[in-house]
């Protein structure tokens, strides 16, 4: 379900949702969202819905929910989604 993209934006930028890093190789941060149950979005329209269905975002623009720190934008387009 994690492809390369999604395992190394993740380890790249851990940081900006965690105070220290949770993983360190490319098995450790795919084996920890699969732990959470990350969440991939092929759309900006998806990442709002997904947001505003399982997490409290009222009175969030649709601005601040896609540079909310849960928030991976992926180089393909798509988004990674990893709960804390």
């Amino acid at each position: 379900m994690y492809d390369d993209i999604c395992v190394e934006k993740f380890l790249e930028h851990q940081l900006q949702l965690f105070p220290e890093p949770v993983a360190e190789t490319d098995e450790e941060a795919l084996y920890f969202l699969e732990d959470v149950c990350a969440v991939v979005c092929d759309s900006k329209k998806d990442v709002i819905n997904y947001m505003k269905d399982m997490l409290d975002v009222s009175g969030m623009s649709e601005e601040e929910i896609l540079a909310s720190e849960e928030v991976f934008d992926l180089e393909d387009g798509r988004y990674l989604i990893v709960e804390g």
